[in-house]
């Protein structure tokens, strides 16, 4: 599926009357969101690393062609900051391989006091066997030149663009065949919501630099009171007007 949507988690107790039935067990919910998205991006990861019994239940509890997005661990971009990346990188691989075929891209948020580095940055992508699909989300502007576009380009490795209140905090570079958005947070009102203009204009500039039949995962991280459900949705029907494929979205909320 060429453009797919979803959202940064799915454990959330206030989507309860959102997303979840309010009869609903939270030991469901992961099925019930993949009733709904074909896709999740995987917090959890970052903050502890899931045993691969973990992984494995996820692939089990989700149907076939559900991708799962997985954060890199904490230890490897805050705690090491990319230093000596080898271990890190093959324990998230070993485990996140109970995935299977539900595995999607893995995403290195980089930590915003961590300046640019091209030689870090490249070694901790070489760690990654090639066609893994790896997205970097860098925080600290001195990540925006040519050198690290050019490392990304050379790796396949997607530059992560990232929205914080409906406007873009990262350039829009297309550094590989494939791409990746995370919507933080956006202007509309009840706070954290997008607007409608907001989201048909990131339809736009993802149209602009990747063809209909370009893999996009877009996930939005704005979670509370379930505005992440309703934006993702929202963003998936403008989308699909548009003339794009699109994974499948909730058709309203519960």
């Amino acid at each position: 599926m060429p453009l797919l949507v979803g959202t940064s988690g799915w454990q959330y107790k206030d989507w309860r009357g959102v997303l979840y039935p309010a009869d609903r067990p939270q030991r469901l919910w992961l099925e019930e969101y993949a009733r709904h998205f074909a896709t999740v991006e995987n917090n959890n990861a970052f903050y502890r690393l899931p045993t691969p019994e973990i992984f494995a239940d996820w692939r089990e509890r989700t149907p076939e062609g559900f991708v799962m997005a997985v954060k890199a661990s904490r230890y490897l971009t805050h705690i090491k900051r990319l230093r000596d990346p080898e271990e890190p990188v093959g324990r998230l691989l070993r485990h996140a391989a109970g995935l299977g075929d539900r595995l999607g891209p893995v995403l290195l948020q980089l930590p915003p006091t961590l300046r640019a580095d091209p030689g870090l940055l490249d070694a901790a992508l070489a760690c990654f066997p090639a066609g893994r699909k790896v997205a970097v989300e860098p925080r600290h502007t001195s990540w925006w030149n040519d050198e690290i576009r050019s490392v990304l380009e050379h790796r396949g490795a997607a530059l992560c663009w990232a929205d914080h209140g409906s406007r873009p905090v990262t350039p829009l570079w297309r550094t590989a065949g494939w791409g990746y958005v995370r919507f933080h947070s956006g202007r509309a009102r009840p706070w954290p919501c997008y607007g409608r203009q907001a989201l048909t204009t990131w339809v736009g500039r993802i149209a602009e630099r990747w063809p209909d039949r370009a893999e996009v995962f877009a996930y939005f991280n704005n979670d509370p009171g379930g505005a992440a459900v309703h934006d993702a949705a929202a963003f998936a029907r403008i989308a699909s007007h548009l003339g794009r494929t699109v994974s499948r979205t909730p058709e309203k909320a519960s």
